[in-house]
């Protein structure tokens, strides 16, 4: 069966001065298109495999530009909906070397986070889909966004659709009432593999952190406790040595066994905006090509390692690219 893969969340404009200016100094701002599960999804996209995307956008010439964007990047976009008042906003001051970036998010009342609960036909969307994925943000914006989360994901476990879910969120996104742990926690449920480190899973379901070397692998364990559903565990690490110079990697718990990458080394950054997204995709290709933790493991963290290198939220690299430096060949030689 072809692997058709589903995801589901707000994609925004992005905003930002160009050449590394600071806000104070701009005097215009390029315009990019990006959202945590766009980006996964335009990646498989990029790399072959079929991919949807599920959102809302105004009916205006804002939303109509982000609905060409996903349809350039061959996204299958019939279920996008074009309603509401605007487009969420959000503006990134890049940093460099020892300077950190800044990012400034206008979302509030966004034509995504006013979607209406039963507002997607969830039966219809996952026809034929294999895999969904979702992330923490999505039931961060609104009440709706989180009770419409939860509709899809009954819908795909029904379906027995393979689920999986970024469970990092940002805390400043909930403004509605209700704290990540009241709600996740219902959502994560029934999630076959989740994205989430020591301090996520303390947070949101009170797994308490154990100050020792191996603290993820306990946590996950613990994780299984709490969710035995749940086949796979994954993280990211990353060291900052400057805003320009990082090194990254990843680890992957399958209920038996525990798998680490190499680290990567990244210097020069061009953009790390999307990196973890990038991951995301990867991992989710090489689980669906090479059906081996560990060869799925390298591949996503590379495909993350070579975002870094890509302007802009999506990640524009080939799977080529991709397992070239998954053999090791960190050289950047000229290819003619």
């Amino acid at each position: 069966m072809r692997n058709k893969i589903i995801t589901f969340g707000e994609m925004m404009m992005r905003l930002s001065p160009p050449n590394f200016q600071r806000f104070e100094q701009a005097h215009s701002l390029e315009v990019i298109f990006g959202g945590c599960e766009s980006n996964v999804a335009v990646a498989l996209a990029n790399w072959g495999l079929y991919a949807a995307h599920i959102t809302r956008f105004p009916a205006n010439p804002l939303g109509n530009s982000a609905l060409q964007f996903l349809q350039r990047q061959g996204l299958d976009t019939c279920f996008i909906q074009l309603k509401g008042e605007r487009l969420g906003l959000y503006f990134l001051e890049n940093g460099v070397a020892m300077r950190s970036g800044r990012i400034v998010y206008d979302r509030y009342r966004s034509a995504f986070a006013e979607i209406e609960v039963g507002s997607f036909d969830w039966e219809q969307i996952f026809e034929g889909a294999t895999w969904f994925h979702w992330s923490g943000i999505t039931p961060a914006l609104s009440q709706n966004c989180a009770e419409e989360c939860k509709r899809a994901l009954a819908v795909a476990q029904k379906k027995n659709l393979f689920i999986s879910a970024d469970i990092y969120y940002r805390s400043n996104l909930w403004k509605y009432g209700k704290r990540p742990s009241e709600v996740m926690p219902e959502l994560v449920q029934y999630c076959d593999l989740v994205l989430a480190n020591e301090q996520n899973m303390e947070e949101i379901f009170g797994i308490g952190i154990e100050n020792v070397e191996n603290s993820f692998l306990i946590s996950c364990k613990k994780m299984k406790e709490k969710f035995p559903q749940i086949s796979k565990i994954v993280d990211t690490e990353r060291i900052s040595i400057s805003a320009s110079h990082n090194q990254i990697r990843a680890k992957l718990f399958n209920g038996t066994d525990l798998f680490i990458t190499d680290y990567q080394d990244i210097d020069p950054i061009v953009d790390r905006i999307g990196g973890g997204d990038a991951f995301m995709a990867g991992l989710i290709y090489g689980l669906s090509t090479y059906k081996d933790d560990q060869k799925a493991l390298d591949f996503g963290i590379c495909a993350s390692a070579l975002k870094h290198t890509i302007e802009g939220d999506a990640n524009l690299i080939s799977v080529a690219e991709v397992e070239n430096l998954v053999r090791g060949d960190h050289s950047g030689r000229l290819r003619r």
